[in-house]
């Protein structure tokens, strides 16, 4: 399929690429090219992409962007923390050391651009690269795992708790250009250890991101991973999420959806030992033509594991939203404790909400739920602000503001909150990307 996307990009780099003299890493990918090539880009024929067409991203004509030189022009989005975060910037999805905390870092933590991890601990990323993010029928992880050049790998030792969040500000330049990178995340908690990670997507331009983050989280470990993705209105934005929790581990994850023409979060957790715990929380807030996808598979495949999953959509004018989200529970998994929720509030007859929440069980001694819902805002609840002197405006606000604050404490790290609170209000006040 000689007219893939980016395809005679990479078949141009070879050798230039990151530890190309690894023979591990070279046939990872080499296997990555292949899959892209043998799968080709999903079309609406592919069940898990019936409601998101990429066909405008293949006619953009993207090129791959190399690391940027220079210092970049966008202000990096400040998350307002008291306590601070250590900050890595990734422009066009590679590392700039310029404006990144790469030293001093607490015992126990490792914060390593890609191509200095595949040389300084190439051990680490061998044992886990590919690992958790496999390609089987996913093209655009097949796209990233052939690239392999920007990105960044945190580890964090067994039994260190890291108390300051780690803040990635993912930037975007393209300009004028069609540009295109593929950033890898490999995110490594070993047993009993915490971490806290919070990625901001901001940028300018007509950019393909193509992210996929890989995510270890060892017997009694906690990963909190949480996201906003508030980029160009021009931009395209697609992230696999995948991360395998071992016995008593637990992975938290929050996204927040307000950017990009079209944006899909591609989110899978492997339950791999027992006792584990996944919250998959998230809210998305669109308007205009923008399209935002969040499909998910989680995969009970051992007993005593619970897993929540709340979601809140807000779309205005013809924006339109899909909700897909499975949950397998496997023969073995007895006691499992699983629940889906999804709600979205459409602001306009013209938006659209696509949702497919599904269960696969084959164990009987469970309990599970889902659900979805979708309608306007409350009438009477409006009325009733209005009568007492709130105007329609602000009476409006209001309600959206309650309505996706409802997704927001699933947020277990409140100091968190008002950040994303924040995204919430520029997003309803017209302000956004």
């Amino acid at each position: 399929m000689t007219d893939l996307p980016l395809l005679s990009d990479l078949n141009a780099m070879g050798e230039s690429l990151p530890g190309a003299g690894l023979g591990w890493l070279a046939d990872l990918r080499r296997h990555g090219l292949d899959r892209y090539e043998g799968l080709g880009l999903p079309t609406t024929k592919v069940e898990e992409w019936k409601y998101t067409n990429l066909r405008p991203l293949a006619a953009a004509g993207f090129s791959i962007a190399r690391a940027p030189s220079g210092t970049m022009s966008k202000d990096v989005p400040d998350l307002g923390l008291a306590d601070g975060a250590l900050r890595v910037v990734l422009v066009n999805g590679h590392v700039d050391d310029g404006l990144s905390e790469l030293t001093d870092l607490p015992d126990g933590l490792a914060l390593l651009p890609f191509e200095r991890a595949v040389a300084q601990c190439p051990e680490i990323v061998e044992r886990h690269l590919g690992k958790v993010a496999r390609l089987d029928r996913k093209a655009l992880v097949a796209l990233n795992t052939a690239h392999l050049d920007g990105g960044l790998v945190l580890h964090v030792a067994a039994g260190t708790r890291i108390e300051r969040p780690v803040h990635l500000a993912f930037v975007g330049q393209a300009g004028s250009e069609h540009l295109a990178w593929q950033p890898r995340l490999l995110i490594v908690a070993e047993n009993d250890s915490a971490l806290t990670v919070v990625e901001t997507h901001s940028g300018d331009g007509a950019y393909f991101s193509n992210g996929v983050s890989e995510a270890v989280v060892g017997e009694g470990a906690a990963l909190r991973h949480y996201k906003i993705q508030d980029e160009d209105r021009r931009a395209f934005h697609i992230a696999a999420i995948e991360a395998s929790v071992a016995a008593r581990g637990l992975y938290e994850s929050f996204i927040l959806s307000t950017g990009g023409a079209l944006s899909r979060n591609q989110l899978g957790v492997l339950f791999a030992g027992e006792d584990a715990t996944c919250r998959l929380n998230g809210a998305y807030l669109m308007r205009g033509g923008q399209h935002a996808d969040t499909t998910s598979v989680i995969d009970h495949a051992v007993p005593h594991c619970t897993s929540t999953e709340v979601y809140k959509g807000v779309l205005d004018d013809k924006a339109r939203a899909v909700f897909q989200a499975k949950t397998i529970v496997r023969k073995d998994a007895q006691k499992t404790d699983a629940r889906q929720l999804n709600k979205t509030l459409l602001l306009s007859n013209r938006a659209e909400i696509d949702a497919k929440p599904e269960l696969e069980i084959y164990a009987d001694d469970v309990l599970c739920s889902h659900g979805a819902t979708a309608g306007e805002i409350d009438e009477n609840a409006l009325f009733y602000l209005r009568s007492r002197g709130i105007d329609a405006e602000d009476a409006r606000a209001m309600l959206i503001d309650a309505f996706v604050d409802e997704a927001l404490l699933e947020i277990s790290e409140e100091n968190l909150r008002d950040v994303f609170r924040a995204t919430v209000a520029r997003w309803r006040q017209g302000s956004g990307a």
